[in-house]
């Protein structure tokens, strides 16, 4: 198995994921007329077009410490308004276009406010972010991560939540959601359960629950994941905004 830096090569990385699909759909994989690797009636991507398009492996990945000092310094300038801006200008976009080399993953809330990069105060091609409401994990999250760490070179994931997260507050309610809001509801129910006799303000610690149950399961449901952190090549942090202030606090 081929590796760059520790990391699993492009190719070796499909083949995993191909291996994993039952063999009803792994006898089906075929080509698809739009450049995608079709398994069954989904389009994967292309191991010759789109893999030799992506970004070669980072040959100098950032370690998490130094990862979360450069995110942590950047949110200071952000509350401070003194943001740099980096990374923004087109010179960098052209740069970026050839090839990412984000330094962090941010695994956050969908909410309107608070994006990534304004917060942490970086630019184009420096955090490779998902977002979903109540940064739910999920497997399409879990998978969208381990192609940041394994495929990209991130050695840093902050699951970052925030003050009065309306999932999170949806979740202490006793009445079921409507609709398909009901499933991200109940991917935060387990983490609500753990803090309903905790003293204090129930919605403050619910948030904070949320965001290490949601760490902790990161973990737990990737071997990907879990054996990069083993090797000491990923750290998962998490992290909570404060939606009134813009300052990231660590959650122990």
């Amino acid at each position: 198995m081929s590796r760059r830096n520790g990391f699993v090569g492009r190719r070796d990385f499909l083949k995993q994921c191909i291996a994993g699909f039952p063999l009803s759909l792994r006898t089906t994989v075929k080509f698809a007329g739009m450049g995608g690797l079709a398994i069954g009636s989904g389009i994967l991507w292309n191991t010759q077009q789109t893999v030799a398009d992506a970004s070669p492996a980072n040959p100098n990945p950032i370690n998490p410490d130094t990862a979360l000092k450069r995110l942590l310094d950047g949110n200071k300038r952000f509350v401070q308004q003194k943001r740099k801006y980096p990374d923004q200008s087109l010179e960098h976009l052209r740069l970026v276009a050839k090839g990412q080399h984000p330094f962090a993953s941010i695994f956050g809330c969908a909410d309107s406010r608070v994006p990534a990069e304004i917060v942490f105060d970086q630019g184009l091609g420096d955090l490779f972010v998902v977002r979903v409401a109540g940064n739910v994990v999920s497997d399409m999250i879990i998978g969208s991560l381990e192609y940041s760490t394994a495929i990209l070179s991130c050695q840093l994931i902050v699951v970052l939540g925030h003050r009065r997260c309306g999932a999170v507050l949806e979740a202490l309610q006793e009445q079921p959601a409507p609709g398909r809001i009901s499933l991200i509801v109940e991917g935060i129910k387990p983490a609500v359960e753990e803090i309903k006799l905790k003293t204090g303000n129930i919605q403050e610690n619910a948030v904070v629950a949320n965001i290490q149950y949601q760490a902790k399961k990161l973990q737990e449901s990737s071997t990907i994941l879990a054996k990069l952190i083993r090797e000491g090549k990923l750290k998962i942090v998490g992290a909570c905004y404060d939606i009134e202030t813009g300052k990231v606090s660590i959650v122990a």
